[in-house]
């Protein structure tokens, strides 16, 4: 199909409503992308024509809401590349996704001397669950630094790895910066350590054709919120020997096999890290959202938000006192910057009043800030429905605020 964003933003209903008596231009999308049609129709036929527990019952709903929840799962292996449906477990998003696997490490594979290696560009989701993991079992956090671009030095990366080198956790794209990490030549260096890696994709899924045979990755992480689905559900692909190898997240219903009050034996993956009523919902909603991405065409939309964070980079440079916060050489559509003598909550407040939303803060990603010497930037965020007509919009309202705190 001919990738039309003007078209494309009929099937996002909140995009029509105005923002304090001005035209809605969002760019906040790195938080959380807005919904088209489609999804928010199956979440509504969902509950209405087939609401019921999955994989409990064999009455018609029963059979029905199980149907669509694997279906979804496949949806997903599909989207993804990944070689079995059994690699895709559900969960709440990447923050969750993260913390099973770094649990499941730290309770089975971690030792006191052993090594977890991440990068200076991650957000808090795959920062603080291995320093927990680490806690825990006496492992040491090891963090590759980035350059003054924001891009992490290989070498000071490769030099990390070593023989105590347990797992490697990394960023595909950094949220706070929207550095594409050079991800497959990376895992290849983990692998020749050793080491098995995890990729957080949150930042990634929505932008770019994502094929975790071809990254050769051993966990991928994402969530549907961030990739034109529902909230409070995502996946984790995981390669089903590393799954089986580690132990169950939660306990409860759904994962087990057999209970006794001496022993339980656990369900075959992924329902062995499902524990409980997973959101069915969710699961289908974000099948819908994978497959109108999938329609759309995923190159397409990268090239076209790779355009408009050239024609974004471009108006920023003629803005005085305007600096732009991360310049890695790949960058996916984020622009982070800081306005000279305003406060990036300021700014974020000033542009809201024009009906521009961004987002203002250290992004869940306070070690990048304190990287810059900065409490905070400012940042706006692209997705397929942007116009360059809404990053005139986002110039003028920064020229706006420009004018407001200098005269």
């Amino acid at each position: 199909m001919n990738f039309d964003p003007a078209a494309l933003r009929s099937e996002f209903p909140i995009l029509s409503r105005p923002v304090r008596g001005k035209p809605l231009v969002y760019l906040d999308n790195a938080a959380t992308t807005q919904k088209p049609r489609r999804v928010i129709e199956t979440l509504e036929r969902y509950y209405a024509e087939s609401n019921a527990n999955v994989h409990r019952g064999v009455h018609f709903l029963s059979e029905r809401a199980t149907a669509a929840y694997e279906g979804a799962r496949e949806t997903v292996r599909r989207f993804l590349n990944a070689k079995e449906a059994r690699e895709i477990v559900f969960v709440r998003g990447t923050t969750e996704a993260i913390n099973l696997v770094a649990a499941g490490f730290g309770r089975s594979r971690l030792q006191p001397g052993d090594e977890v290696v991440i990068t200076a560009l991650e957000h808090h989701s795959n920062i603080v669950p291995w320093q927990l993991a680490c806690e825990q079992s006496g492992a040491v956090l090891k963090v590759a630094p980035i350059d003054d671009a924001g891009q992490v030095i290989l070498e000071e990366y490769r030099l990390l790895l070593t023989e105590r080198t347990r797992i490697v956790a990394l960023a595909h794209v950094s949220n706070a910066l929207g550095t594409v990490n050079p991800a497959r030549e990376m895992i290849a260096l983990a692998h020749a350590a050793g080491a098995p890696v995890l990729v957080d994709g949150a930042q990634a899924v929505a932008h770019h054709r994502v094929d975790v045979q071809a990254l050769d990755c051993d966990f991928y992480a994402f969530s549907g919120h961030k990739v034109y689905g529902p909230t409070g559900i995502g996946a984790l692909y995981g390669k089903a020997q590393w799954l089986e190898a580690l132990p169950p997240y939660q306990g409860g219903g759904e994962m087990i096999r057999q209970v006794t009050f001496e022993k339980t034996t656990y369900a075959d993956i992924p329902q062995k890290f499902e524990a409980g009523t997973p959101n069915i919902a969710g699961a289908i909603g974000l099948a819908s959202a994978l497959d109108f991405l999938a329609e759309t065409g995923l190159d397409a939309v990268a090239a076209h938000e790779h355009d408009l964070l050239v024609y974004a980079t471009a108006m920023a440079s003629e803005i005085p006192g305007l600096r732009i916060v991360g310049n890695a050489q790949e960058k996916s559509g984020i622009l982070s910057f800081v306005l000279e003598g305003v406060h990036p909550h300021d700014i974020a407040t000033v542009l809201d009043r024009e009906g521009v939303a961004i987002r203002a803060g250290h992004h869940c990603a306070m070690p990048v800030m304190a990287r810059y010497g900065l409490a905070a930037t400012a940042r706006a965020s692209f997705a397929l429905y942007n116009t360059r007509q809404e990053i005139d919009a986002l110039a003028a309202a920064l020229r706006k605020t420009r004018e407001l705190f200098h005269g």
